[in-house]
């Protein structure tokens, strides 16, 4: 019988004594790999192609024999230069996993599918939405190449590390990229080809970053209008700058018209009638926030409350309100209240400060990044204003705007929910006066703004008269401030508030 030595890494070990070739004039039926060692037999089935490469590689037969075994080995490390193998096919599927996103976090939800088996993807196409515990975050492409499988179903859990989806790359081979873990199913296969189908007869999707589909939202610019120069006709920022003719720096300001919401019918949703217990799994923000009041019950609040006199503080806002809007920018109390908190912590630093892990040290924080309490569809956040001692009252409410805008849609980012060290919540707006906020860690202090309410107040002649009354409340750590210096940064802040028109000596 022929036999046909395929070299593997133990090859040098085979004994050549086993090996015996017939004629050369013989067909070859099939190639073995002749070792006792079961791990290295395997059977290799004869076909055209086989023989085709064999008669390449080979310029005839060799015969071994036992008289001629230092030969023969020469002859067989020949040969294994010149082995008989196979390759895959050049569309390789692999898996593209899930990222580290930053922050610690390890797992996502899966909130919004943006391809489907059979989609083209092109590199930084959005995939998909994840919500983790702290932000939603989009997920895009790394590879070209066509969507085989997805590996969840929206409001699943996603790990670090493990598949999201599966992508077929064109024109690559299996040596350039990954191998996927789990291949296709007959059935994933036959959707796709269904789904390709479907796929090319819908409109071309616009290649671009999100930063661009958010200015151009912003701009209710259709995207599809705008010429575009990137590579691979991909959509750059530059592209819908020059179309909207503005510069980089007017792109986040938000227009007039932008702040005009659309009219729609105000339907009240039914409320859920819950017959049976279910069980819910925490998940998102409601496990952040588990994890962040668990820390913060470690920490001694101190608490301290107040009434201000806001009365020409609405006053002016609504003479401001007006200029305001000419620009394009909704004012409300809280871009006022914010800066003034910032210019009365320049006179107080040790409430924008935070202590060390080993409660050793306290770290005085240079920037003012004030964090405003939100609630949003997915629930409580804090996104952060940076850098408030650098703006201006408009500047604040820009970003103010443009953060509630997100928070409604949900797409605020790590970027805006992180480096907060000083907090206000505001609960006027659902309603109540006083409340007892918990201070978010490693901050030491927070304040909580209560309804502006009408009420009657003596004036300095004894008469009563219409107050507009603010009441605030503060939470401090008591291991920090003690309770004379928050009582001197509320009454500082109450002097700015009260007499608003001194903010202008200090801006």
């Amino acid at each position: 019988m022929t036999y046909i030595v395929h070299y593997l890494e133990q090859a040098r070990h085979v004994d050549t004594d086993r090996f015996k070739m017939a004629e050369p004039h013989r067909r070859i039926k099939s190639a073995l790999i002749m070792r006792n060692d079961n791990s290295l037999c395997q059977k290799v089935c004869s076909t055209s192609r086989v023989l085709r490469q064999w008669n390449r590689t080979n310029s005839g037969i060799i015969i071994l024999d036992k008289k001629k075994k230092k030969n023969a080995l020469r002859t067989f490390e020949e040969l294994k230069s010149k082995q008989i193998h196979t390759t895959r096919s050049a569309h390789q599927a692999i898996a593209f996993k899930l990222s580290d996103i930053g922050e610690g976090i390890r797992e996502v939800v899966i909130k919004e599918w943006f391809v489907k088996v059979g989609d083209k993807v092109q590199q930084f196409d959005n995939i998909c939405e994840v919500q983790s515990d702290k932000a939603s975050v989009t997920i895009t492409s790394r590879y070209d190449g066509v969507v085989t499988r997805l590996y969840h179903e929206v409001d699943q859990t996603a790990l670090v590390g493990q598949p999201l989806v599966d992508i077929e790359l064109e024109g690559t081979t299996a040596e350039d990229a990954p191998k996927s873990k789990e291949p296709a199913t007959k059935e994933t296969n036959e959707t796709q080809k269904e789904q390709q189908i479907n796929s090319s007869s819908k409109k071309e999707k616009i290649l671009t970053t999100p930063a661009v589909r958010r200015i151009a939202s912003q701009f209710r610019v259709n995207l599809s209008e705008i010429p575009a120069t990137g590579r691979n006709g991909r959509l750059l920022k530059e592209d819908l700058l020059s179309y909207l003719n503005i510069s980089s720096d007017k792109s986040n300001e938000v227009p007039e018209f932008a702040n005009i919401p659309a009219p729609t019918a105000q339907v009240a949703p039914k409320p859920e009638v819950i017959l049976e217990d279910k069980i819910v799994p925490v998940t998102g923000f409601t496990k952040a926030m588990v994890k962040s009041m668990t820390e913060a019950m470690k920490i001694p609040h101190f608490g301290f409350c107040d009434e201000y006199n806001v009365t020409k503080l609405v006053e002016m806002r609504e003479t401001l309100k007006k200029v305001a809007l000419s620009r394009g920018v909704k004012l409300t109390y809280m871009p006022i209240i914010v800066k003034a908190t910032s210019l009365t912590l320049l006179n107080h630093p040790v409430l924008n400060s935070s202590l060390d892990s080993s409660c050793e040290n306290i770290i005085f924080k240079a920037s003012h990044n004030i964090g405003v309490a939100m609630d949003t569809p997915n629930g409580l956040v804090v996104p952060v204003i940076k850098n408030v001692q650098n703006k201006t009252v408009l500047e604040v409410a820009k970003e103010l705007n443009l953060i509630q805008e997100k928070g409604a849609k949900g797409q605020l980012g790590l970027s805006d929910l992180t480096g907060g060290t000083f907090t206000i919540s505001n609960i006027g707006n659902v309603g109540g006066t006083y409340t007892k906020p918990i201070i978010l860690p490693p901050q030491v202090s927070i304040g909580a703004l209560g309804k502006i309410q009408v009420l009657p107040r003596f004036d300095s002649e004894g008469k009563v008269v219409p107050t507009h009354i603010l009441t605030v409340s503060w939470s401090a750590d008591h291991r920090v401030i003690d309770g004379v210096t928050i009582a001197r940064f509320s009454n500082e802040l109450k002097s700015y508030l009260e007499n608003p028109y001194n903010l202008l000596l200090d801006v």
